[in-house]
């Protein structure tokens, strides 16, 4: 328990900052309207096609006789980072399908 207190004190700035731009984001993203939903899904489709990069380049410099926290960490941030991206199209591709014309 004191070490988790030790931490918290001794990052409480980047903890605050954390916090208060998860406020923010959610705020933020509450007031977006409907129609600017597919551009911010795309710039959060870059922005993770960004992070796959990373973990790509992570593993490729990790040490791969072993088990390490750089092979982990980037195998993950590949993992996560390629499923946001096809999560973003596919609900990027929903939305647009609504602003379709309906067949008859």
């Amino acid at each position: 328990m004191e070490s988790i207190l030790q931490f918290f004190f001794t990052y409480k700035e980047a903890i605050f900052i954390i916090a208060l731009s998860v406020f923010l984001g959610i705020e933020v993203i509450s007031n977006v309207p409907s129609v600017l939903h597919t551009p911010l899904m795309s710039g959060a489709n870059a922005i993770s096609g960004v992070i796959i990069i990373g973990g790509i380049i992570l593993v490729g410099h990790a040490d791969a006789s072993h088990l390490s926290l750089e092979l982990g960490l980037g195998v993950l941030a590949v993992i996560f980072g390629t499923l946001n991206v096809v999560g973003g199209f596919v609900v990027t591709d929903r939305m647009l399908e609504m602003f379709k014309k309906k067949k008859k």
